[in-house]
């Protein structure tokens, strides 16, 4: 809120319809996807992919408007709905390949335990993997474009340090994404003061997804940080979810 008693919501929807060039946006966009555009027919881009509206929208529009050929990759959600897994599934079909990454169940319900308690947050476990998750598979598969839809900061409000950029730098993503906690230090913490999670829980290689890479394999493969669709395209949720319908 500033000192006109505006919020940042507010604020950031005036800049984005009275400001912006979207036509320069969609050029600086264009210019980014040539430049990760392949020519031997591995994926150019990877999209982090719910098969919701926002992300399907992402991967869709660079499938086909723009000729990329993204890769999608999904974090499982705590439980499916019905609704949720036959989106997923329609998602796919719409001609996009996918990996789906599902965690160790029990061990997940542990940490969801964990991030309640601690944190107030049991969802802070997905979003623990849905940031971790796709920049591992970046690194493994040597992509270094990951694209995102929306920049909460500027579609919802948040810290104006980060409203009108492209991306989001992996050396932000514990302050802005984990709550200035990393996975180890909670994990660590979690087995030292919670009687229902120890060692037995889980292998090491349970715990990779749960935490990103290491600034340094990032920039080996040239990975700058987590990109944002909605910074070069006027983001509307609703018009997301007419397209995806359709």
């Amino acid at each position: 809120i500033d000192d006109n008693g505006i919020c940042s919501g507010c604020l950031n929807t005036d800049y984005k319809n009275k400001v912006v060039d979207w036509t320069e946006r969609e050029r600086e966009l264009i210019e980014l996807l040539d430049k990760h555009r392949r020519t031997d027919g591995y994926w150019d881009v990877i999209v982090p992919s719910s098969g919701g509206k926002d992300s399907g929208f992402v991967a869709h529009q660079l499938r086909y408007k723009y000729n990329m050929n993204p890769l999608t990759v999904t974090w499982a959600p705590l439980k499916y709905t019905d609704i949720g897994w036959s989106n997923f599934q329609a998602h796919i079909h719409s001609g996009l390949s996918n990996i789906l990454c599902t965690p160790n169940g029990s061990f997940q319900r542990k940490l969801a335990r964990l991030c309640f308690e601690e944190l107030g947050d049991a969802f802070h476990v997905f979003v623990l993997g849905q940031i971790s998750y796709p920049f591992q598979m970046a690194v493994k598969l040597g992509i270094p474009l990951v694209f995102y839809g929306e920049n909460g900061e500027a579609e919802y409000a948040g810290d104006p340090e980060f409203v009108d950029k492209p991306f989001k730098p992996a050396s932000e993503w514990v302050r802005q994404h984990f709550k200035g906690i990393t996975f180890r230090e909670l994990l660590d913490y979690g087995l030292k003061n919670k009687d229902y999670l120890n060692e037995d829980d889980f292998c090491d290689s349970d715990l990779i997804f749960y935490e990103p890479p290491s600034i340094q394999k990032m920039k080996e493969v040239g990975i700058d940080g987590k990109y944002f669709f909605s910074y070069f395209y006027k983001w509307t949720p609703q018009e997301n979810y007419y397209y995806c319908v359709e």
